[in-house]
């Protein structure tokens, strides 16, 4: 009885593992401005913008990227599928740049409406979020695919 409680309890655990996984595993779209003059972007410049090395948007707009909060399973995600990387080496790279004086982060904004909001009211902003997400004042310039 106690082997099969066991195999039940583990097969249940897997279940729910998977069961979240694929839930929390969101369609992740880059939005900007659509008064910023960018009809699309590639993954390269978008992590370039991300990571500090272009300071502007291919249209020459000064570029604020946006980052969900730390604890944002979008933010994750969105280091992972743009860059391969996880969030200890994003904030590795990040306190590195910050001790240099190069660089600094992304501005943080709370969750996924605050992301919307921020790039609808600043035409250099840039973020990404849950393609369900969008509405009409951002644009999409990039679908993020696992």
């Amino acid at each position: 009885m106690n082997a099969i409680h066991r195999r039940c309890c583990a097969l249940l655990t897997l279940v729910a593992v998977f069961g979240c996984t694929a839930v929390a595993a969101a369609d992740l779209v880059v939005i900007v401005n659509p008064g910023s003059g960018v009809r699309s972007m590639t993954r390269d410049e978008v992590a370039k913008v991300f990571m500090a090395r272009y300071r502007q948007l291919p249209s020459g707009t000064t570029a604020l990227p946006m980052d969900l909060g730390p604890d944002s399973l979008e933010r994750k995600d969105f280091y992972m599928r743009l860059l391969g990387k996880q969030l200890p080496d994003i904030n590795a790279y990040w306190a590195r740049l910050l001790f240099s004086g190069r660089a600094s982060p992304p501005h943080q904004v709370a969750n996924s409406a605050a992301a919307v909001d921020a790039v609808a009211e600043n035409k250099g902003a840039i973020a990404y979020i849950d393609k369900r997400q969008v509405d009409t004042r951002v644009r999409v310039v990039l679908e993020l695919d696992d």
